[in-house]
């Protein structure tokens, strides 16, 4: 397998387990089966480490996967005008369609008294609160998740400036994007701090063309290290949670920095094996799980609480498993049945060329990133 083609494949690998660990994140529950109660013991404090340590790393390295894609041919290939009008049938588009149906069947359940106390009441809101349900300008959106791709756009829209003090001022610009991430300062015009500062070190690989396969060489030990972290992590959270100290805030989010190295070492392993192989050959799965798991779980949700002598734990168990099977089946019937409203809804990335398959090479004339690296 060629570098890109192994590179690409790490990156679809690191999109599906990473948001497999997303939908675990996304797992709902109510104040009186909080984690943080410690009704459940250990049961309990697994959830605080899946959901609130280990799995969040999930935003910030995916935020550098795209950072990185964006600016793989460097500055000097860099067509902005392109880039957005791409993007807004990639991101925009599928942010839209998503977010808006949802909301949609939010307004409609709530206005037959359905659904009332599982999602913000959408059906008594102000213009200005229903057009941020819809839009995200100025709070979460309808379908949770999808503040990433709010945040993303963001990113895309502000790429000539990110693009431009990375190849300049590095150090100083990451730097600062650290510090505004993890240090509690207002958030701004983004959501989550940490999607500038991911996508911001991905572009800083890309442009500085750094051989993202030195690392491989230590794989086992970044994996280590920062799953130790995380558990660590955990620890202090359940000890202190849900108002930890500001200091433990701090640490969770360079925790959460630090996964992006430690995904990516951990791809390195698992592509090797043949699930990480075929994990790697991309097919928007992944895109279809992102979008959908949330509508799906609060789905769950309401109907695990119309059941009786039911514990927690076993919904806790269960619904990522169910989530993540009916995603995979009914991706795969869209593929098979209506391959192009599944485009439109994927926006369109089971054609991409970041989704190459293994042995792929990219079309002639393209950049590389790796073209002036020893292999």
């Amino acid at each position: 397998m060629n570098v890109e083609a192994n590179v690409s494949s790490r990156i679809n690998l690191m999109r599906i387990l990473l948001i497999a660990g997303i939908v675990f994140v996304h797992i709902p529950y109510d104040p009186p089966r909080s984690p943080y109660l410690g009704t459940h013991g250990v049961g309990d404090w697994i959830r605080i480490y899946l959901g609130d340590s280990l799995f969040r790393i999930g935003v910030p390295c995916l935020s550098a996967i795209s950072g990185y894609l964006l600016f793989r041919r460097g500055l000097s290939g860099f067509d902005y005008q392109k880039v957005m009008r791409t993007k807004a049938r990639t991101v925009l588009l599928p942010f839209l369609l998503w977010n808006l149906s949802f909301l949609l069947l939010v307004l409609i359940a709530q206005s037959l008294g359905i659904g009332h106390g599982y999602l913000p009441d959408v059906a008594d809101a102000t213009p200005r609160e229903l057009m941020s349900h819809a839009l995200a300008l100025e709070a979460w959106p309808a379908n949770l998740p999808l503040y990433f791709l709010r945040d993303l756009l963001l990113c895309l829209a502000l790429s000539p400036v990110i693009g431009h003090l990375v190849a300049r001022c590095p150090r100083t610009t990451l730097l600062l994007l650290l510090a505004y991430a993890v240090l509690p300062l207002p958030n701004g015009i983004f959501l989550k701090k940490s999607i500038l500062f991911g996508f911001s070190l991905g572009t800083f690989a890309a442009l500085h063309q750094i051989d993202v396969r030195r690392l491989d060489a230590h794989a086992k030990l970044v994996v280590l290290a920062v799953g130790l972290a995380s558990v660590i992590l955990a620890a202090g959270l359940y000890a202190t949670g849900p108002q930890y100290p500001q200091w433990l805030d701090i640490l969770r989010g360079l925790v959460s920095m630090s996964g992006i190295f430690g995904a990516w070492a951990l791809s390195g392993l698992l592509i090797r094996t043949r699930l990480g192989s075929q994990l790697g050959t991309g097919s928007g799965l992944s895109f279809w799980i992102f979008c959908a798991h949330y509508p799906l779980l609060v789905a769950l949700w309401m109907i695990w609480n119309r059941t009786e002598g039911v514990p927690y734990l076993a919904f806790y168990i269960l619904a990522p498993i169910v989530t993540i099977a009916v995603l995979f089946v009914s991706h795969a019937l869209l593929k098979q049945l209506a391959p192009s409203i599944l485009a439109i809804l994927t926006g369109n990335r089971a054609r991409s060329p970041h989704d190459m398959p293994q042995g792929a090479s990219p079309s002639a004339g393209s950049s590389s990133p790796f073209a002036s690296q020893k292999r």
